[in-house]
């Protein structure tokens, strides 16, 4: 079966300060669409939601438009562009770059819990 969706009608949308998660799920991949404005930084915007103290999805992305700076939790740090592709794993912090939203596409399924409460 071929499944067809469009990321201007998505499934989901997930505000948080400072950005958004758009969300489409497909058999086999929930894939997401971020928008982090200037400001923006995971520790601050995401962390209450997600309770943890780092992000803990693993994101396989595709920065559309923005810059991000990722920083490990053993310190080591990357920063990404427009198109970039980036595999990140879990336990980092991530925040914008500069005075343009970032758009990031993650095709890596963590859509499904980023920024969702842990009990949802």
């Amino acid at each position: 079966m071929i499944e067809v969706k469009s990321i201007d009608k998505p499934d989901e949308r997930r505000d948080f300060p400072m950005g958004h998660l758009e969300v489409c799920n497909l058999s086999g991949l929930t894939f997401g669409v971020a928008t982090f404005e200037p400001g923006w930084r995971w520790s601050a915007s995401v962390k209450p939601i997600a309770g943890t103290d780092l992000c803990e999805v693993h994101h396989n992305g595709f920065v559309a438009e923005g810059r991000l700076r990722i920083r490990m939790n053993d310190g080591t740090e990357a920063e990404v562009g427009p198109g970039e592709v980036f595999v990140c794993p879990p336990g980092h912090d991530a925040w914008v770059v500069g005075d343009q939203p970032a758009v990031v596409y993650d095709f890596a399924g963590g859509a499904a819990d980023y920024a969702k409460t842990k009990s949802g």
